[in-house]
């Protein structure tokens, strides 16, 4: 019945006028066939009253009880003088005022008495009168002598009561009947025409808005949408959270669920699926800017957008892309550029070394260059750029702090070790412990150098202006496999308003320019990083005279990053 190039909008006008018209006729012959039933039964009825009303009627009683077959003459005879008798009159009468095909009455023969037609008279009549005369009443459907009518045949008793002598029958033609049904169903008709028009219009309306609900696809669109909408949505390697306008999930896909650890049933609003407080700001927001956000124990980066599609609003959509992996490799990355930059400072610094000790050689001075070979083995390269290296035995360990310290001088901070330092076996998972303690040292000396110069007698070296040096202290203490780090600054601390909050995401002592999750990530990390080795990191102090330096005091503690056992001093190299 419908093409398939049929636009949908049609099918479904089409189909709503065939179900409308369908029904409505449904409707209209069940009217048509209870209307028949209903006119039949009330004009039978009627028939039924009329002819109860001339049986009880004294006149006609006796008039028919004169007339009983135990005294009737011939036919003829009888005709002749019952055509002027009162029973035709009488019959004539009441079918004239109620509009009845006839009024027939006959003996307890069923020869008639009176008949509209006064040749019928003295004759039998053409329907089964033994019902009315064994004195029941009859109301009944049949084809006589004038046609088909509804007619009622009801007993006439004798005057006393006693017997029946005859019977009345009272028919309204059938015509009668069809004539008021046509009636009733041109009635009906208009009714029904006018539900056919309420119907097409509501068919359209409804067209109109499933072509609004639907975006103007097509059923063989949507099917494909569906299938690529679940292809694509289970199938990529980033997380998709859809929310429709009034903030309610519609779609999560798996990686979503594993990425942020949420159930995401879909009809829940947004507030109550799990989203960690940074997500969902930057779900809020939608601004299509990607944001850095610690989720568990991993890193990940959300996107979120605005989606419309025709200038209608249709709600948001959230992408996650895990960065754990790349997070890892960056801070592996990082650890290898930091060892690159000690190992090329102590390349320069040896060749300027072995350059004095050839100049002095050249120049006769063999005592001199004896003596500065005795100093080079007594302090290796590490240890004049940071002193007290040499309570640190892991190699990667003292090229990161040496790779600090290089920054630090940069940033015109000085970056010293604490006097309990002491590690004494090697390190066995590197990147976290760096990753950890290169972001205490990173905000630490950015506080310092921000922050001011440190406290008078916080330090006994000077700048090259001869003012006082702005601090770092960094103490790092084994304790079987567990690292304690403590690291201190010289700057301002942190505000008491963020002491509570400074390792929430997104939340930084420093302005992040206007760039959303540009800032208030290190120490979240940090913290991130220590909780999943099964340890911490804490502000033990946001600054103030309790503090050595004066500024913020963070100590970290990272279980099982050190190899257990027998200790070994750090040598100079």
């Amino acid at each position: 019945m419908f093409g398939r190039g049929m636009r949908l909008r049609t099918q479904i006008v089409l189909l709503q006028v065939v179900l409308v018209a369908l029904t409505l006729g449904i409707a209209f012959g069940v009217f048509a066939y209870v209307g028949q039933q209903r006119l039949s039964d009330e004009y039978g009825q009627r028939a039924l009253a009329v002819a109860r009303t001339v049986a009880i009627d004294p006149e006609v009683r006796a008039e028919t009880s004169r007339y009983s077959s135990a005294t009737s003459a011939d036919a003829r005879t009888l005709r002749e003088e019952v055509a002027v008798g009162p029973l035709a009159r009488i019959a004539e009468e009441i079918r004239r005022r109620t509009g009845a095909l006839y009024v027939v009455i006959t003996d307890d023969a069923g020869i008639r008495l009176a008949h509209p037609d006064p040749a019928r008279l003295g004759e039998m009549v053409s329907t089964d009168p033994s019902a009315a005369l064994a004195g029941r009443e009859v109301v009944i459907q049949e084809r006589g002598t004038l046609g088909e009518s509804v007619r009622a045949k009801v007993p006439v008793l004798r005057p006393d009561g006693e017997g029946v002598v005859g019977e009345v029958s009272v028919g309204i033609s059938t015509t009668a009947v069809r004539e008021q049904l046509w009636v009733d169903l041109g009635r009906a008709g208009l009714l029904a025409a006018a539900a056919l028009v309420a119907g097409v219009i509501g068919s359209i309306l409804l067209a109109r808005r499933w072509h609004g609900l639907t975006l103007g696809l097509e059923p063989p669109e949507l099917a494909e949408l569906v299938r690529e909408q679940a292809a694509v949505l289970h199938g990529i390697g980033e997380g998709v959270v859809a929310v429709d306008t009034n903030w309610r999930v519609t779609v999560v896909n798996d990686e979503a669920r594993r990425l942020l650890g949420i159930d995401g049933a879909s009809g829940r609003a947004v507030d109550d699926i799990g989203l960690s407080p940074r997500v969902l700001w930057v779900f809020r927001a939608a601004d299509g800017r990607p944001v850095p956000a610690a989720v568990g124990d991993r890193l990940v980066v959300v996107t979120a957008r605005a989606v419309s599609r025709d200038g209608r609003e249709l709600g948001a959509v959230l992408s996650v892309r895990d960065r754990t992996d790349v997070e890892s490799l960056t801070r592996q990355l990082d650890a290898v550029r930091a060892m690159s930059t000690v190992l090329r400072a102590q390349r320069h610094e040896f060749a300027n070394r072995l350059h004095l000790l050839s100049g002095l050689l050249h120049g006769g001075r063999p005592e001199e260059a004896a003596q500065y070979l005795d100093e080079l083995l007594g302090s290796g390269p590490l240890g004049a750029a940071l002193p007290g290296m040499d309570a640190v035995h892991d190699h990667y360990l003292r090229a990161f702090l040496a790779a600090k310290a290089a920054h630090a001088r940069e940033s015109g901070v000085d970056l010293r070790l604490g006097p309990n330092t002491w590690v004494g076996t090697d390190l066995v998972v590197p990147v976290d412990v760096t990753t950890v303690l290169g972001n205490l040292l990173d905000n630490a000396i950015e506080a310092a150098r921000t922050g001011g110069p440190a406290p008078e007698g916080g330090s006994d070296t000077g700048s090259a202006d001869g003012g006082p040096v702005r601090q770092v202290e960094v103490e790092l203490v084994q304790e079987a496999a567990t690292l304690h780090i403590t690291v201190t600054d010289s700057g301002t601390g942190v505000a008491p308003g963020l002491a509570e909050s400074v390792f929430a995401e997104g939340v930084s002592t420093r302005p992040d320019n206007g760039a959303p999750g540009g800032r208030g990530m290190g120490l979240a990390l940090s913290r991130q990083v220590a909780r999943a080795l099964g340890g911490d990191v804490v502000l033990s102090s946001p600054g103030g005279p309790g503090t050595p330096l004066g500024g913020a005091e963070f100590i970290a503690r990272l279980p099982g990053v050190l190899v257990e056992g027998e200790t070994a001093w750090a040598q100079p190299i």
